[in-house]
């Protein structure tokens, strides 16, 4: 029975050329009398989070958006190439004819028409059950066009009236919407999920939408239209519910490992199971996580934590949230790791040298000359440097790693995992760190500085390092650039890096080394402004109704 609904809603993309949507193609069982059973229309509505995550885990919803999401940002280093169109997601050389994208589009539709069949058909009032999944139904409708709004149409702070997507509302095949306005995208979304909210009264889990689901989701659609107050008031709304906790120290450095129903701050998440997914003996070299890390002989491992976010994380030793970052050191015959010094030169490649530790003097050799390691302590911290040909090299002294293309294996293992399977992930969709993230930038843009770092103060307790007061902010640092350096900490590699800076109308800096910058015309960085901050309009959904508008080259 599953089967049968999953192919009755998955058939549809806007495009609407599809056989009568109102006849299942398997037993000519009548949707009307399908829906005559309410277990049926609970079986529906799982069909829609089914498209979430694909027929078999790697293949959905969720995958491409991650890929689109954070692939273009600057927390990830890609060491080589590939026929993927994923590469012009992570190049910046877009195309109108990428397949993820075009993937992402008629899935998203997919989703849409089958929750638009499905609060045409429940009835609401008739039942708490009936309106619970009313609003589940009404939630998926708003977490997708939020996130294709933030695909296809420009940062709200750029102009409500510039284009988004189309608002398909109905389940008829015949309407068509051309491209709504990036305002009244917002507008659908806040309606959609403010009626979520009223709806839902059962909290099945993380696996499935909530009421606090929706809040979740609210305070982040406040938050990119720039209204703090209502961003606040939604986070808070999450935080104070009693429902969630943040997981203690020990097992958060762990959570890859956890369920989302094992997560206490798991508000929401695109579920995968291992009884249920990646199933197939290659199924784990299509994941997410494939991309990020080989464990065990299984996975590329050919995408690696950026130089940037390395930095930016390595700044307090023990981070809690480096446990995430999975180093592939080299070792000597004894298994040894091999000391050495590494630093990424002015053309942004990495260079490494092994150490020679001679009585006390580090030494190493590079460039065909001996040179001596120093150090001196700036700030507490110790830094290590060598004077070179062209004046002091500061250096990271560490060891040797394995290297592909000269880029270190800097493995990520936040999409790997799960239930001790490889590479089986739940792509978390809201989760409680966001909250305090969210509130924390809208006290900062409003004005209340301490409020601000007592919220970002909470998740750098749990990553176990020194929290922030008024007096001891670095050097050149404002308080919304530490609340936003720390979003950047906690939420890495889970899809919001590149809305939060360009949405914040910053640039995004990727000047470090990767593969990115082997074109003829690299993008060093990307300005808020840039055409490519969002993507293209797929083709062949022009081709298919020519008077959608294309985004500008």
């Amino acid at each position: 029975m599953k089967r049968i609904i999953y192919t009755i809603l998955a058939i549809t993309a806007l495009t609407f050329h599809s056989c009568d949507i109102e006849r299942n193609p398997y037993d000519q069982i009548a949707v009307d009398d399908l829906f005559s059973d309410p277990g049926s229309i609970e079986t529906a509505t799982i069909g829609n989070y089914a498209l979430l995550k694909g027929d078999v885990g790697y293949d959905g919803w969720v995958d491409d958006l991650h890929r689109i999401s954070e692939y273009a940002g600057d927390n990830i280093t890609l060491s080589g190439g590939t026929t993927d169109h994923l590469f012009f997601l992570y190049n910046y050389q877009s195309i109108a004819t990428n397949s993820r994208v075009d993937r992402f589009w008629r899935n998203s539709y997919k989703i849409v028409v089958g929750t638009n069949l499905m609060i045409e058909k429940i009835e609401e009032g008739e039942s708490t059950e009936g309106d619970q999944l009313l609003g589940e139904n009404y939630y998926l409708r708003g977490l997708v066009f939020f996130q294709m709004g933030n695909v296809f149409g420009r940062p709200f702070n750029q102009g409500g009236s510039n284009p988004s997507i189309p608002l398909k509302l109905t389940s008829d095949t015949e309407d068509r919407p051309d491209r709504h306005t990036v305002q009244e995208v917002y507008d659908q979304v806040i309606s959609d999920l403010l009626k979520a909210e009223s709806l839902m009264t059962e909290n099945k889990g993380a696996s499935f939408a909530s009421k606090e689901a929706a809040q979740a989701l609210l305070s982040r659609v406040y938050l990119y239209m720039g209204d703090n107050s209502k961003a606040q008031e939604f986070a808070d709304k999450v935080i104070n519910s009693g429902v969630y906790s943040l997981l203690p120290t020990s097992e958060f450095s762990q959570m890859n490992r956890l369920t989302p129903d094992q997560n206490s701050e798991a508000i929401f998440a695109v579920t995968l199971s291992s009884a249920s997914d990646l199933l197939g003996q290659w199924d784990d070299w299509f994941t997410i996580g494939s991309f990020y890390a080989s464990i065990e002989g299984t996975g590329w491992g050919e995408m690696y934590a950026s130089r940037s976010y390395l930095d930016l994380i390595d700044q307090n030793d023990g981070d809690a949230r480096r446990s995430f970052i999975d180093p592939q050191y080299l070792t000597d015959d004894n298994g040894d790791r091999i000391p050495a010094v590494y630093w990424v030169d002015e053309s942004y490649v990495y260079q490494f040298a092994q150490t020679t530790d001679s009585g006390g003097t580090i030494t190493f050799d590079y460039d065909g000359n001996n040179y001596t390691l120093q150090s001196e302590v700036v700030d507490g911290k110790t830094v290590y440097f060598f004077n070179g040909p062209n004046g002091r090299q500061d250096v990271i002294f560490d060891f040797d790693m394995e290297k592909r293309n000269g880029h270190p294996k800097f493995f990520i293992l936040k999409a790997s995992l799960q239930e001790d399977d490889l590479h089986m992930w739940s792509p978390t969709v809201s989760r409680l760190a966001e909250m305090y993230l969210n509130k924390a930038e809208s006290l900062a843009k409003g004005g209340a500085d301490q409020a601000a770092l007592d919220n970002i103060n909470v998740l750098r307790q749990r990553a176990g390092v020194p929290e922030y007061t008024l007096a001891n902010l670095p050097a050149g640092k404002t308080v919304l650039d530490v609340v936003l350096d720390e979003r950047r900490l906690e939420l890495a590699f889970e899809g919001h890096r590149r809305y939060d800076v360009y949405r914040n109308e910053q640039t995004m800096n990727r000047r470090y080394p990767g593969t990115h910058l082997n074109n003829s015309n690299p993008f060093f960085e990307i300005p808020p402004s840039h055409p490519r901050v969002v993507e293209f309009i797929p083709e062949q959904q022009i081709i298919l109704q020519p008077s959608l508008e294309q985004n500008p080259q």
